[in-house]
């Protein structure tokens, strides 16, 4: 048994996305676990540098955490031939230029999405990362989640039948930070600064839209500014001038409509942060991060309209909880392992990787054109 080291540069694991999902939960948990194990009995051993501004914060999170290596010197690291991955979870805005010039060093990829704040440059990167040969994934969390992972299952099946809807429901109160401290960072309210919910969310959907129900064919968007000023994180008012909330419709391939609600400015009652109805024309189920329910044609309740008294059925009732089958690990890891095993040859090829998160940008793109030009935006096919 050989152990493979991986020397990967990591970029933006100070904040809180990068530090605890990709820093904390995935790549110390490999590396606490002994790397991942491969079929032939090696191991991928991930050996990282933290990168960053401030290197006080950096010793820190590398010593919390089993790590040797920090730098505030981004040249230095991609200009060192023994680091062959760069991983960037740093700013939206400046990920395309990162990603490029990582590229252009002959490193591999993995990013967060989006991975770029507008089409045209989050193609280029995708069509260099092809023209270089390099290996390139994206974060698509969300695919991994317990629930979804349910889902996706209970669809395989047949269950479902012909599906004919989804509806989802994403969002809770993100404090404005009088009353009570928020619980987002400020930048997400800023336009200069890449913030917007239909950047941030559209992307999502379209790499959950495309692997479970079908693909993105066209969108119609509203986004909307409910909260017009916010607190900062030094106590200061500030004006949020982007979108908090965006409210929008899809067609899909196989003609199947989706329609998802995405808002930092909505109270939850429902069954988790997230959840997706699904209807078809044998069944229904919904998804949340953890769970999965469903209800089968022969198990649907027949209500009657009748306002003038309480309702008799308890519509919570008639759905059945599709079971734990297999342990569930951290999504953000478990994605992290299969790239792993992609950088190690043990498959040939990646699905999420930087042509898919160009579609994620190519959707919240068409989102904020419909919005402002208040109509339906189809999505050509894009290849690199």
């Amino acid at each position: 048994m050989a152990e493979r080291r991986i020397g990967m540069i990591m970029n933006g694991v100070t904040g809180r996305m990068g530090m605890n999902q990709h820093l904390i939960r995935s790549i110390a948990a490999i590396r606490k676990d002994g790397g991942v194990m491969l079929k032939n009995g090696d191991r991928v051993m991930p050996d990282p540098i933290l990168v960053g501004r401030n290197k006080e914060k950096l010793e820190a999170l590398a010593k919390a955490h089993g790590i040797s290596r920090v730098s505030t010197d981004i040249n230095a690291c991609l200009a060192d031939p023994n680091d062959t991955l760069f991983f960037d979870a740093a700013t939206t805005q400046l990920r395309a230029g990162l990603l490029t010039r990582a590229i252009e060093a002959g490193k591999d990829i993995y990013c967060e999405k989006p991975t770029a704040d507008n089409l045209a440059e989050a193609m280029a990167v995708a069509r260099l990362a092809k023209a270089r040969g390099i290996k390139a994934g994206v974060v698509q969390d969300k695919l991994f989640l317990p629930g979804l992972r349910k889902l996706k299952m209970v669809i395989d099946s047949g269950f479902l039948g012909r599906i004919c809807s989804v509806k989802g429901e994403f969002g809770y109160w993100v404090f404005e930070g009088d009353l009570q401290p928020t619980q987002r960072p400020s930048w997400n309210y800023k336009k200069a600064e890449g913030g917007g919910i239909i950047l941030d969310m559209l992307c999502h959907w379209r790499y959950v839209l495309d692997n479970l129900f079908g693909e993105v064919e066209s969108v119609s968007c509203l986004g909307a500014t409910h909260i017009p000023t916010r607190i900062d994180e030094s106590g200061k008012p500030y004006t949020a001038d982007t979108d908090d909330a965006a409210y929008a419709t899809f067609q899909l391939a196989g003609g199947v409509v989706a329609h998802i609600n995405s808002s930092w400015v909505t109270r939850v009652r429902r069954d988790d942060l997230v959840t997706f109805q699904v209807d078809g024309t044998h069944g229904s189920a919904v998804a949340g991060l953890q769970k999965c329910w469903t209800q089968s044609r022969v198990n649907t309740p027949k209500p009657v309209w009748n306002p003038d008294i309480p309702q008799p059925i308890n519509f919570y009732e008639g759905w059945q909880e599709v079971p734990d089958v297999e342990p569930y690990p951290n999504g953000f890891r478990v994605q992290w392992e299969l790239f792993f095993r992609y950088l190690a040859g043990e498959v040939d090829s990646y699905p999420w990787d930087l042509l898919a998160g160009a579609k994620g940008v190519q959707l919240a793109e068409a989102g904020l054109q419909s919005w402002a030009e208040r109509r339906w935006i189809d999505l050509p096919k894009l290849e690199v």
